[in-house]
């Protein structure tokens, strides 16, 4: 089942987009070479191992930009591939199959790389509670790839921008002038503007946490930066009453001991800010 923000419409919004970037008034290498009227076919071949993300996508990068083009998919999004694997086979004008393999290698090769590592670290706290999530730290106009490519990694999209939910950081409750402040402006500005959105606050510790709990009105408390004492120790301040997420500096080596503290929530920027992307070519024959 596709997250919500996965409409069609932003979707196809995303894809005239990148080809107003890419191709602009024409491809003329492909143009200029190649005859009019020339069929080709060419398969998607996968030279990394990992889990594969962005084959649904790329169907609808060829259709959108040419309706002629025939993709016969042979994997599927979140199917494990290794080396020599060939993810589809696209036929049609030639010209156009080669006007739009960039764009479909653009998208597929970093959203495999991105649910290639949060496929293996959701395996790692699968004996847990705890819920992998990404964040906004992602790369300016591809969010909705990115976070595409998590949700088939098995991982959890937090909010997908500044409008869909609050987020209370450190410095919204400085500048709020603390934690009772922030968490009371905000449900009057969310009352007096009809909105009903999801408050998560961040706390830095133990003190901030109590202090949460005491004004109440939030959903989400986030720990951020806590080591695993204060962490266990938060958690068990909140006692379910509040979903708990865990946040700051969390690498691979760290993943299982924080999810071990029983935090309901892990986020960790890196699943989309700092992998390597697969390595997948398009290849005429």
């Amino acid at each position: 089942m596709r997250p919500e923000y996965l409409t069609e419409e932003a979707i196809q919004k995303f894809i005239q987009s990148a080809f107003a970037e890419d191709i602009g008034p024409g491809d003329y290498s492909s143009l200029s070479a190649i005859p009019e009227g020339t069929k080709g076919r060419a398969k998607l071949i996968i030279k990394d191992e990992g889990t594969l993300a962005g084959i649904e996508m790329a169907e609808k990068i060829f259709n959108a930009f040419d309706p002629r083009l025939k993709v016969e998919r042979l994997l599927k999004d979140g199917d494990s591939v290794k080396f020599g694997d060939i993810g589809l086979i696209v036929s049609g004008p030639a010209a156009s199959i080669l006007s739009s393999e960039r764009l479909v290698l653009n998208c597929m090769q970093r959203m495999s790389g991105i649910a290639t590592v949060t496929h293996r670290l959701t395996q790692k706290i699968i004996h847990t509670k705890a819920r992998l999530m990404d964040t906004r730290k992602t790369t300016p106009n591809f969010r909705l790839m990115e976070k595409w490519a998590v949700h088939i990694g098995g991982g959890v999209n937090h909010r997908f921008a500044l409008y869909d939910m609050v987020m209370l950081k450190d410095n919204h409750v400085d500048f709020a002038g603390g934690i009772r402040n922030a968490i009371e402006q905000t449900k009057n500005y969310l009352h007096k503007n009809n909105l009903s959105l999801k408050i998560e606050i961040e706390t830095r510790n133990l003190q901030e946490v109590r202090e949460v709990i005491e004004v109440g009105g939030v959903d989400y408390i986030m720990l951020d930066n806590m080591d695993y004492g204060m962490m266990k120790t938060a958690v068990a301040m909140i006692d379910g009453r509040f979903s708990t997420e865990a946040s700051g500096g969390i690498t691979e080596d760290t993943l299982v001991e924080v999810a071990n503290c029983g935090v309901d929530f892990i986020s960790m920027g890196a699943l989309t800010h700092s992998v390597k992307s697969m390595d997948i070519s398009l290849k005429a024959y």
